[in-house]
């Protein structure tokens, strides 16, 4: 099984890679980066380590055994106790568990190292995988919203309730 690591500087190359080489899969079902997030990395990569040392954000990776990343489970817009979840599995890896894995743990550290309470996620309805990832990783759907022009739903999950 991967490791979960929290996001370093030495991740930047192995994130890029893992970023170039998802591209087209991860813009099938969640908005694209577009081409300046990949031409302004390297300044995009010390912006969110500094962020994360702000506390605005908490960043982390599943990394393989050889270093190549497998996929990310972060929580973005911390304030008050909350933050959102987001998180991207590689093509490659998919279906084995890794983003269960990964969102699960990530709960675990918000809760217990990072101080919060609450967290929010959202999908779209037609992303089947993540709406299944969210509800085994115990949250709960909520209002109908729309994502990048699609239907899509708000979860949510109480920290303080400890379930699954």
């Amino acid at each position: 099984m991967p490791e979960l690591q929290r996001l370093r500087l030495d991740h930047a190359a192995a994130l890029l890679a893992f970023e170039r080489a998802n591209r087209a899969y991860f813009a099938a079902s969640i908005p694209d980066r577009g081409d300046a997030y990949f031409a302004d990395f390297a300044a995009r990569h010390s912006a969110l380590l500094a962020e994360q040392d702000a506390g605005l954000c908490h960043f982390h990776l599943l990394v393989d055994t050889d270093g190549q990343v497998l996929g990310r489970v972060n929580l973005v817009d911390v304030a008050d106790g909350a933050a959102e979840l987001g998180y991207r599995i590689a093509r490659a890896a998919a279906g084995r568990g890794l983003a269960t894995a990964g969102v699960t743990r990530v709960c675990e550290l918000a809760a217990e190292e990072y101080g919060l309470t609450r967290l929010r996620a959202v999908t779209t309805l037609d992303n089947a995988g993540s709406r299944a990832v969210l509800a085994r990783t115990g949250f709960t759907p909520g209002e109908q919203i729309e994502l990048d022009g699609r239907p899509g739903l708000a979860y949510a999950k109480d920290l303080r309730a400890r379930t699954a």
